[in-house]
């Protein structure tokens, strides 16, 4: 089979990121509410009290603020003119939701999605058309993989990526392709879940536990592999933070709502208690 990201000269998808971002259409499912596609980021939440829609979306939005925080963003709260604010960059961003809370909150001159799917890009487009006719020169929609990016060389003062690089095949291509869109200055920030370590057989654990992994949707890639390609790429203060206190609770709480104890999307928490698998937010910067 075909599709746009092989007739563009892109890296042809995996079966599985094909299927559940196109047809199957993840963004629509209701644990995902708003359009978001991310666990959260439950720290404001007050677990003890019942989660509705609300709090869900909630989570998701204060999942990328604290991304944005992390990549050196500050949250402004009006819309600065156009030749100023920082261009941000977000690496698979689905249905643009991210790319929203970025432009409404933090200031940023431009912001542009990108993401392999072509799909997801139609569905972001419609999600953002008034976005997009009003105020064109801030926001777009770009097809492009992480591991070749089309942009020109330093034409980004951050790079997010929120819970798209277990889908990424070579975590090294696409650490080099940022660093080389990314400004001297800049900064990045990728947040999403990583084996704690690269001990022999944690892929096979996990693929026991999660069908996601078992499937291929998810790759089990060790966090140090992701941070020591920054280093390896030349970027400096580079760092590891674990959010999984903050995530994997929240999130399984709000699963609970479909699945019961013991079936596999239950068992991201397992995974986590047992340490196998984190969350974390992994930041670095392009020196001057």
């Amino acid at each position: 089979m075909t599709d746009s990201a092989e007739r563009t000269g892109l890296p042809a998808m995996r079966p599985m990121v094909q299927e559940v971002y196109g047809p199957a259409d993840l963004s629509g499912k209701p644990i995902f509410a708003g359009g978001f596609i991310n666990f959260g980021y439950w720290r404001a939440l007050d677990l003890s009290l019942p989660l509705g829609e609300a709090e869900r979306v909630r989570s998701q939005e204060d999942l990328y603020r604290h991304v944005l925080g992390a990549a050196g963003l500050r949250r402004e709260p009006t819309e600065p003119p156009e030749s100023t604010g920082p261009k941000v960059l977000e690496v698979g961003c689905g249905l643009g939701m991210g790319c929203a809370v970025t432009l409404r909150e933090y200031g940023s001159a431009a912001v542009t999605g990108m993401d392999i799917h072509p799909q997801q890009l139609r569905r972001a487009r419609d999600a953002h058309a008034d976005l997009l006719r009003d105020a064109p020169r801030r926001l777009r929609f770009v097809q492009g993989a992480a591991e070749r990016m089309p942009f020109e060389d330093g034409e980004f003062d951050a790079v997010i990526s929120v819970e798209a690089a277990q889908h990424f095949p070579d975590l090294e291509a696409f650490v080099a392709e940022a660093s080389r869109v990314l400004r001297p200055g800049g900064r990045m920030a990728v947040a999403t879940f990583f084996t704690v370590d690269d001990a022999p057989g944690r892929p096979e654990e996990l693929a026991r536990l999660l069908d996601t992994f078992a499937n291929g949707l998810d790759i089990a890639w060790p966090v140090n592999v992701l941070a020591d390609a920054l280093t390896a790429a030349g970027l400096t203060d580079v760092r590891v933070e674990s959010i999984g206190p903050h995530v994997w609770q929240g999130w399984d709480l709000w699963l609970g709502r479909w699945w019961a104890p013991g079936t596999w999307p239950r068992n991201f928490l397992r995974a986590y208690e047992e340490g196998v698998l984190d969350y974390y937010v992994v930041t670095a910067g392009r020196p001057e």
